[in-house]
């Protein structure tokens, strides 16, 4: 059986687009770069949406990122840079891409997630840079997958074909001081997108 060049590009762009569905804001509107949202647990009783938060307690600059205590605070918007750009914006669930809050600086830089190690343990922090996919950048390129009928953020970036990164999910650490802390973790945090 022949199969023409054009059926053939057909199959491959079909079965390519299926296998990387859009990620849904609660509106189950597609997210798309420069677009701002909100991050928040889709379990009630979680925390509240994300922001930035002093590493310690005299600290401002730099940021971690961290939740609201009060379930019923949004946190900060934030927007999503592709590591490479499609048609649309549209932010996918395999795609490698920045998270930035929106207007928010810290150390004088726009606030972009990054893994950093501290004591032991990778925390997201907010002295990420944008764009640059590559070994240099590695650090600075999250995703976002289908966990049950929500999301989870994930830390598996694919912007480096030599890199080997030790990939994990996004969870919360709750210190003594009530802080909800970002980090990676073996219990993920679902997540829902809302609209700013």
């Amino acid at each position: 059986m022949k199969i023409s060049f054009f059926t053939f590009i057909l199959i491959s762009t079909f079965s390519l687009s299926s296998s990387q569905s859009p990620v849904l804001d609660t509106n189950q509107m597609p997210l798309v770069t420069g677009v701002s949202y909100y991050i928040v647990p889709a379990v009630s009783g979680r925390g509240g949406g994300v922001k930035l938060s002093p590493t310690t307690l005299n600290q401002t600059c730099p940021l971690d990122v961290a939740q609201e205590n009060n379930e019923r605070l949004n946190g900060l918007p934030l927007n999503f840079q592709l590591a490479i750009p499609n048609r649309g914006g549209v932010i996918r669930d395999t795609a490698d891409f920045n998270i930035r809050f929106t207007g928010a600086r810290t150390c004088g830089k726009p606030a972009v997630w990054r893994i950093e190690e501290v004591n032991g343990q990778r925390v997201v922090s907010s002295r990420g840079t944008l764009g640059n996919p590559g070994k240099e950048t590695l650090s600075n390129w999250f995703k976002f997958e289908k966990y049950d009928n929500d999301y989870k953020i994930v830390f598996c970036p694919g912007v480096c074909n030599t890199c080997r990164p030790a990939c994990g999910t996004i969870g919360t650490t709750i210190a003594k001081n009530g802080r909800r802390s970002l980090l990676l973790s073996n219990d993920p945090l679902k997540v829902k997108f809302i609209k700013a």
